[in-house]
């Protein structure tokens, strides 16, 4: 008897493009600020010319598809910078809401960025002045399980992605899904979808910085597993920007340190 199919076909997660606080955060580690300097929230940075061109490299790479392999689902976090990083994706591969399950691209709270609280927007030099008993507990706890005060540990965003893993497999089944969010939020999407230890998490994310508008693909293989599953065919792919003569950046957010 037929397993039933309980993932969508294709799930492409990308890391959006290259933001005004990725640029704002380069400048004040190169200058050994302790702040780094954005004028509006987290939530508002936008996109610099670089991320968006990114994005619309993202977007033609997508609109060579045949139109049965292009995203049929939609999804980005809250984030002005994926909000736009979704739209442009969209509007350059020729992708109208029409086509999509949800007749729109979905805004899911769910995928925003790794809060971190108090530590917000400080380089390392600057938790060291104002919070060096954050900086003690991150090297005792490690970023893994450390919760600065009014922020989240990369346990805290893997809680709330476990209810997004459950929407994919109730709501999505056989579709194509584009999920738009940030840098940890892709590597915590990977230690669910590939039951990674902490150790093997961390691992990656200190082997490898995520880059800009890269692409981890995962596909649905019938054969894998009791029911099948989804099994990785890429990790931070950039040879759509390459190709199209397009600028890899793989600047960390400006939000603190560490993600």
């Amino acid at each position: 008897m037929k397993a039933e199919q309980k993932w969508p076909d294709v799930l492409w997660i990308v890391r959006h493009g290259e933001s005004a606080g990725n640029v704002a955060r380069d400048v004040a580690y190169k200058a050994g600020l302790p702040l780094i300097d954005i004028a509006v929230r987290d939530v508002d940075v936008p996109l610099s010319e670089v991320g968006e061109r990114q994005a619309e490299a993202t977007g033609r790479w997508l609109g060579l598809l045949p139109s049965d392999q292009q995203p049929t689902v939609v999804l980005a976090s809250p984030y002005q910078r994926a909000c736009e990083t979704a739209r442009l994706i969209c509007d350059t591969a020729g992708l109208s809401a029409d086509r999509f399950v949800d007749g729109k691209i979905v805004v899911d709270e769910r995928l925003r960025e790794k809060e971190f609280g108090v530590l917000d927007r400080m380089t390392r030099i600057g938790i060291q002045q104002n919070h060096p008993e954050q900086a003690e507990l991150r090297r005792l706890l490690g970023k893994f399980y450390h919760r600065p005060p009014g922020g989240e540990s990369w346990c805290d965003v893997i809680l709330r992605l476990r209810s997004i893993i459950d929407m994919l497999s109730r709501e999505y089944r056989g579709e194509r899904v584009l999920v738009v969010c940030h840098s940890v939020v892709v590597s915590c999407f990977m230690y669910l979808l590939e039951r990674m230890t902490e150790d093997q998490i961390l691992q990656l994310d200190r082997d490898h910085e995520l880059a800009n508008c890269s692409i981890t693909t995962y596909a649905y293989d019938p054969r894998a597993g009791k029911n099948g599953k989804l099994l990785r065919q890429e990790y931070n792919a950039v040879d759509h920007l390459k190709q199209l003569g397009t600028q890899v950046t793989v600047e960390r957010d400006a939000k603190a340190v560490a993600p």
